[in-house]
């Protein structure tokens, strides 16, 4: 495992490079892919990145020169803690290719040939900003505003318990660098379109609660995104409103693929682990905030992550 100097230093004496992150791109990962882009950039580097769909509250950090056809010397990964994390294509034709994976995943399985993991960091986004104080560099507002967007959303704008004294510290940094905080908070946290407010509504009908109110789940179907014309990108702040419910130790997300295949998201409050429940499904994630996929029917599915809810509610 490197350091971040280490790190660095493979990152400076090479080109060509191609950055990649999981597909579904959260906050911290566009943050963490365009935070290093402009920083590869700004050192003279050839860069391309490949990303999933983007939802447009996340776009503004993306740089339209970052995308095109590219042949690769270097390959790195940004907040991916297994490849099978990766779009299908994106994962047969550089799955197991990869130079560099930098992650902030306690559940991180290696996958590539270097590996820079700092399990306590809050994001992607706050390995990458030490990697870049260690080196000495400058950080240029667009690199300031990924790397802001990127720990923000993977603290739930500072509310989560992974948030540190570090992390504070950094954000403060970021915005003295030139990150627009007040902005980002606005679009990210607190503007939602017309429609994605008419899908929430739907959302919060398939509410269910189990186990005394321990558990809350609910569904987002097909029909859903087709009856309000919202994307499935657009649908990440939806998986932290089970677990705001008085009283729920575990709040799960179901959400219908277009294949039929279901991706879960689950948030948990202390003590339960939710890394250590998505991880009988092959999945995994953070202490509080995980996440796996099932193929099944939609009540086959259900069942099958509440008896391992049940299993691990029942041992704490």
């Amino acid at each position: 495992m490197l350091t971040h100097s280490e790190a660095f230093a493979l990152l400076n004496r090479s080109d060509n490079i191609l950055i990649l992150t999981h597909r579904n791109p959260d906050g911290d990962a566009v943050g963490s892919m365009f935070a290093l882009y402009y920083l590869l950039k700004n050192l003279g580097k050839t860069v391309r990145c490949i990303i999933d769909d983007v939802s447009k509250s996340l776009s503004f950090p993306m740089a339209k020169d970052a995308f095109g056809d590219f042949e690769p010397d270097f390959i790195v990964t940004v907040d991916v803690a297994d490849n099978k994390l990766l779009t299908n294509d994106t994962l047969a034709l550089y799955g197991e290719r990869v130079d560099l994976a930098i992650d902030h995943h306690a559940a991180n399985k290696p996958f590539s040939k270097e590996l820079l993991l700092d399990s306590t960091a809050a994001a992607a986004c706050e390995v990458l900003y030490d990697m870049i104080k260690q080196a000495g560099l400058e950080i240029t507002p667009d690199m300031a505003n990924s790397l802001y967007l990127g720990i923000s959303t993977d603290t739930g704008c500072f509310r989560y318990p992974n948030t540190t004294a570090r992390t504070l510290l950094a954000a403060s940094e970021l915005v003295s660098a030139g990150a627009d905080n007040g902005e980002i908070n606005r679009i990210v946290f607190e503007t939602k379109t017309r429609e994605y407010v008419h899908f929430e509504a739907l959302a919060m009908n398939s509410l269910k609660t189990y186990y005394d109110g321990k558990c809350a789940v609910l569904v987002l179907r097909q029909d859903m995104f087709r009856k309000t014309g919202v994307s499935e990108e657009d649908t990440h702040g939806i998986a932290a409103l089970p677990r705001q419910i008085e009283g729920v130790l575990v709040g799960i997300v179901i959400k219908e693929r277009t294949d039929g295949t279901y991706k879960i998201s689950m948030r948990t409050n202390d003590p339960v682990c939710a890394s250590d429940i998505c991880a009988v499904f092959g999945g995994g994630g953070h202490r509080l905030a995980a996440g796996c996929e099932l193929s099944g029917t939609e009540s086959e599915v259900v069942s099958a992550v509440l008896k391992a809810v049940g299993e691990e509610l029942g041992a704490i």
